[in-house]
């Protein structure tokens, strides 16, 4: 099974809630907070944090495709 992060960078408001919980997969852009995906198909033992990542995005810019 291949996890993949989904990210639509125009929703994101650079509230960085993704990189709070899930720092191994995600950073920020210094110039604007925007986020960037670091492991868009993440080790499994992140998968946890990505799911919470994934559902505390205020602005609903994440998805994990679970495949």
């Amino acid at each position: 099974m291949v996890n993949r992060v989904e990210f639509d960078e125009p929703r994101c408001i650079a509230a960085g809630q993704c990189v709070m919980t899930a720092p191994e997969v995600f950073d920020q852009r210094d110039e604007d907070g925007v986020a960037i995906v670091l492991q868009p198909e993440p080790a499994p033992e992140h998968l946890d944090a990505v799911r919470n990542a994934v559902a505390v995005c205020p602005a609903a810019a994440l998805q994990l495709v679970e495949r």
